[in-house]
């Protein structure tokens, strides 16, 4: 092994891992009131290691030169487009936090850090290429998580989101360190490809069991059913800023290693995960769209939002084809651009003594006081139903053609046909917004770099997206090319 190659792949990791390190000391000196000075550097950081990992997706890096470390780590064009997606929102929220923290007296300086140490562990999850380099990344990136959940530690609702998370989280890691150990046992490997190559000649049924319990520690990663019962009470308990976090960056991290595991490790018995995949898929999407119906919170109503999501991004994972993974990364793509909307959106609606307002009743004909949010909020309601023009229709589109292209049209059919009724609460918040009379409680002024994110991310769910398409379909394809080139 060229120990200089494996320490030149793992570059961004590394810029992250020392601006952790130094930024921890300037916390420890500073105290809180460096703050804002360190989420700007997180920030720089951030944005560094995304210049770093954009020249491997733009040459769609592949093959052996892209393996570290024994192929347990994997430089390559996959990664790199999760990387950029993962690090991308993570600056975001960070740019996000400081107005919201201050009002509560809870902007720390351990926020930022804590933001990047989960980034480094979710880029690991999305580089993995062994059983141990998935684990350390996904404790790394829960650890911080949890600590996240609770941030605000006066907030009763904080305190039981992150307890509720630890929790439920500590489950989901034993279930799949178990199913980590089964395959171990039954295959003599942790590594990827030798796992594949084990199971080349047939499954035992402990090393089934093994899948099995691994897709259902990953489905908590994801929010996806069975596991999908903390997401609700996490959203709505955790700072807003924490929930933007959550609904992006660990999402990506959760459904790259997802399609690692399956794709790379038990790309060859694909038959034995597709009905498991194909059930979590359709769960998740009836599950989301009913838990949906009956919300009152805004937060929770995107809680649900986010499982109804996940289970459409699935239906391309369930195809086991190339093309449903290049539409599972061009939806999520397009996800985290919602999520961003969204979640800036909600950050902006506050009353006139700044306390922010998360009662769907109370945005009541927003649109004749603040036609500019209540614009954004449709829009994005709009998109996550998938209504055409808005991009969101665009992202179902790719995934539901490639279930289509690969005979599944059953799937297809009962997805679409479930979107109806996803499509039914996401009105029903256009119809407070626009139809319902003035409860003329949102009038709060916003942060100007609320409005700037909402502007930009707005403008790309819009129609306007549609001109990305292949741009971000060609470099979705490249990413899927890296990921099956590494069996």
């Amino acid at each position: 092994m060229d120990w200089s190659q494996s320490l030149r792949l793992i570059a961004p990791e590394e810029t992250l891992s020392i601006a952790g390190l130094v930024l921890l000391l300037v916390a420890a000196w500073g105290g809180d009131k460096a703050s804002r000075l360190i989420s700007i550097l997180s920030v720089a950081a951030l944005v560094a290691a995304m210049a770093l990992v954009a020249p491997a997706l733009c040459g769609g890096a592949m093959g052996p030169d892209t393996s570290a470390f024994f192929g347990q780590f994997h430089a390559d064009a996959f990664s790199s487009f999760a990387k950029i997606l993962i690090y991308g929102s993570a600056a975001i929220t960070l740019v996000l936090a400081p107005s919201y923290f201050e009002r509560f007296n809870s902007m720390r300086a351990e926020y930022p850090i804590l933001v990047i140490f989960a980034s480094i562990g979710m880029g690991m999850m999305v580089s993995a290429g062994d059983l141990l380099t998935l684990y350390i990344g996904l404790e790394m990136m829960s650890l911080a998580s949890y600590v996240l959940a609770a941030f605000l530690r006066n907030d009763g609702r904080s305190a039981e989101a992150g307890l509720k998370y630890f929790v439920l989280g500590a489950l989901a890691s034993g279930i799949l360190l178990f199913g980590m150990s089964l395959t171990y046992g039954f295959t003599g490997s942790t590594s990827f490809p030798l796992i594949n190559a084990a199971l080349a000649n047939g499954l035992p049924t402990g090393a089934l069991f093994g899948i099995v319990f691994m897709l259902i520690g990953l489905a908590f990663k994801i929010s996806a059913v069975p596991l999908h019962m903390w997401t609700p009470d996490v959203y709505e308990g955790a700072p807003t800023p924490v929930t933007t976090f959550f609904a992006t960056a660990p999402k990506v991290a959760g459904f790259g290693l997802l399609m690692r595991v399956l794709l790379d490790a038990f790309g060859g018995q694909s038959a034995a995960w597709q009905q498991i995949i194909v059930f979590i898929a359709l769960a998740s999407i009836v599950v989301g769209a009913l838990g949906a119906i009956g919300q009152t919170n805004i937060k929770r109503l995107m809680a649900y939002s986010s499982i109804n999501n996940v289970g459409f991004i699935l239906v391309g994972l369930a195809t086991t084809t190339q093309a449903g993974a290049t539409g599972m990364l061009v939806y999520l793509t397009i996800y985290v651009a919602m999520s961003v909307a969204g979640f800036t959106a909600i950050l902006m609606l506050k009353d006139a003594d700044g306390n922010y307002v998360e009662e769907i009743a109370k945005l009541a004909g927003l649109s004749r006081t603040r036609p500019g949010l209540a614009l954004a909020l449709a829009m994005v309601m709009f998109s996550l139903a998938g209504i055409p023009p808005l991009l969101g229709f665009w992202g179902k589109f790719v995934v539901f053609q490639a279930a289509v292209q690969a005979d599944m049209l059953a799937l297809a059919a009962i997805g679409i046909a479930a979107s109806v009724i996803g499509a039914f609460y996401y009105l029903k918040v256009v119809k407070v917004l626009y139809f319902d009379e003035p409860a003329d409680v949102v009038t709060g002024e916003s942060d100007v770099w609320h409005k700037i994110i909402l502007v930009f991310s707005c403008l790309f769910i819009s129609p306007f997206g549609y001109l990305l398409t292949g741009w971000l379909g060609a470099n979705a394809e490249k990413a899927t090319t890296a990921l099956l080139a590494a069996l």
